[in-house]
């Protein structure tokens, strides 16, 4: 390694050390009981909440994927997703918030998404807590495969170490770093995390737009690409084995623009749809100390999104101009952040800014982990298979789960050409379609029944799988985002199903009441 390297080294370990020391400073009170463990008991203040929430959700793909996707094809397919991830993130916190702070604590005082699920229904077979831990485990295990993916092409980019490797590395350091301090640590340091973040985005748009000559630059660049630089339009590399082609000229190629459509943008726009029923934010509403705090953490979170997704499509686009032939796949665009970030800032700066590659991943891949890991343990094993199991047996099924999904996790990512910004849209959408209408009917219309939460549960999950793999290859209007008809059908047959079948019963029905008058304390 040359002294850069070295000193960028530094940097990051420096990072990775504070983060274990915030792991171990709360592990005493994370390991106190299960609630503590997996949602800090209720302790969160407006700022580590709204920080927290973000930066669990953002993960490495704001870094590495968005700003790859508009290096890749301009301005369009990022700019859209970005406006649906804004506008998604401002309603989840003005509608959904506040209901189910309070809500979680009328159902039983639930500590969990599938907890609330069932307790909301007064389940005694627990048919929506299986099933939702299981879709849990499911998504959240491509979700932490994305976050090692991140990790193995950060690291294999900055050290030249071969990718498979430093991908295994990534994926031990977090394991052990959610083993040691639960929710608690996870939040606090997602706290720092996001500060870091936002500094990196925010640092890398200033030094790449003076290094390309200025703003106007940059847009002379952009518009000089067929469709990169549009609202309705995106640009179409020429490429061959999926390679983008070089002219003589050094120039790299591109084909007449491509149509985007109103059907593309309500297609991209539907992204805003899969915050309705993302865990790893859902239980951060739960977890803030009082509901009335809840309106400052909304302003935090909104301005810390709006600020943090326009940096990251800029990114992609000025990275275009400064190294237009640098990265000529899909999969290697995703890199673009970490090309300007070593070439433009001095060695410390850009080891701080790597670091926030890191710092995003850390913040959701614990989060997933985390979660999945009380799916299975608190929901699985103790609330079905096991329900006298003590809270030292659910600690210790937790952390046995942790393993078994980080290996499944780093099996999945073990291909070096994966694109993080497609593995995380199929999550984001198995996450949104079958959570996101089942919690907004639980927590807003009277007349939801358990059959109904179970259809539309269900049936949210199935229309993604098959949409993705046998109706979207079609193309044309099946070319949508799956998220978007899944969401669809899932809301339809909740109403249809609970229509057809039994009143809720009057203990729900007074559940439902109390939970729209909760304050709490």
């Amino acid at each position: 390694m040359d002294s850069g390297t070295i000193q960028v080294l530094i940097s990051m370990v420096c990072y990775m050390l504070v983060v274990i020391g915030i792991g171990i400073y709360f592990m005493k009170r994370a390991n106190k009981n299960s609630e503590e463990f997996f949602l800090g008991g209720r302790s969160l203040g407006p700022w580590v909440a709204a920080f927290s929430a973000e930066a669990s959700d953002m993960s490495g793909w704001l870094l590495m994927g968005l700003p790859g996707v508009a290096y890749w094809c301009g301005l369009s397919d990022a700019l859209w997703t970005a406006v649906g991830l804004a506008a998604g993130t401002y309603l989840n916190w003005l509608i959904v918030a506040k209901r189910l702070r309070g809500y979680s604590v009328v159902a039983n005082n639930s500590i969990t998404l599938p907890d609330f699920f069932s307790n909301r229904f007064r389940e005694k077979k627990k048919i929506l807590m299986m099933i939702s831990s299981l879709f849990i485990l499911v998504f959240f295990t491509v979700y932490a495969s994305s976050c090692f993916v991140t990790c193995g092409k950060l690291f294999s980019a900055l050290f030249g170490v071969e990718y498979i490797y430093m991908m295994i590395i990534g994926a031990a350091f977090v394991l052990v770093y959610t083993f040691l301090g639960g929710f608690l640590a996870e939040s606090a340091s997602d706290f720092m995390q996001a500060i870091v973040m936002i500094f990196a985005l925010c640092a890398v748009v200033i030094c790449g737009t003076v290094a390309a000559g200025g703003f106007n630059a940059v847009v002379d660049n952009a518009q000089s690409i067929p469709g990169f630089l549009e609202f309705f339009g995106i640009a179409t590399p020429e490429v061959v084995d999926g390679v983008q082609q070089v002219s003589a000229a050094g120039a790299p190629l591109f084909g007449a623009a491509g149509e985007y459509g109103v059907l593309s943008v309500i297609s991209t726009m539907a992204w805003g749809l899969g915050y309705f029923g993302m865990p790893q934010v859902l239980l951060r509403f739960m977890a803030i100390r009082r509901p009335q705090e809840l309106k400052k953490s909304r302003r935090i979170a909104v301005v810390w999104v709006l600020i943090s997704l326009a940096a990251a499509v800029l990114i992609g686009i000025i990275g275009r101009a400064l190294y237009p032939t640098a990265l000529l796949t899909a999969g290697a665009a995703e890199n673009i952040f970490i090309v300007l970030s070593t070439n433009l800032l001095p060695p410390l700066i850009a080891g701080v800014v790597m670091a926030g590659i890191l710092a995003a991943t850390i913040s959701s891949s614990d989060s997933y982990l985390l979660i999945a890991a009380s799916a299975l343990s608190k929901n699985i094993y103790q609330g079905i298979a096991k329900k006298n199991a003590t809270d030292k047996q659910v600690m210790n099924m937790s952390r046995i789960t942790l393993i078994v999904i980080s290996v499944i996790g780093v099996v999945i990512a073990l291909d070096e050409n994966s694109v993080i910004f497609n593995i995380v849209s199929f999550a984001w959408a198995g996450f949104g379609a079958t959570f996101g209408p089942v919690l907004i009917f639980s927590l807003f219309w009277k007349r939801i029944n358990r059959a109904g939460a179970v259809a539309g549960m269900v049936s949210g999950a199935a229309m993604v799988f098959l949409w993705n793999l046998a109706i979207k290859p079609l193309g044309g209007v099946f070319g949508i985002y799956e998220l978007l008809p899944a969401f669809v059908v899932s809301c339809v047959l909740i109403v249809v199903v609970s229509l057809a079948g039994k009143t809720p019963s009057a203990e729900l029905q007074q559940d439902f009441e109390e939970a729209k008058v909760y304050t709490g304390k």
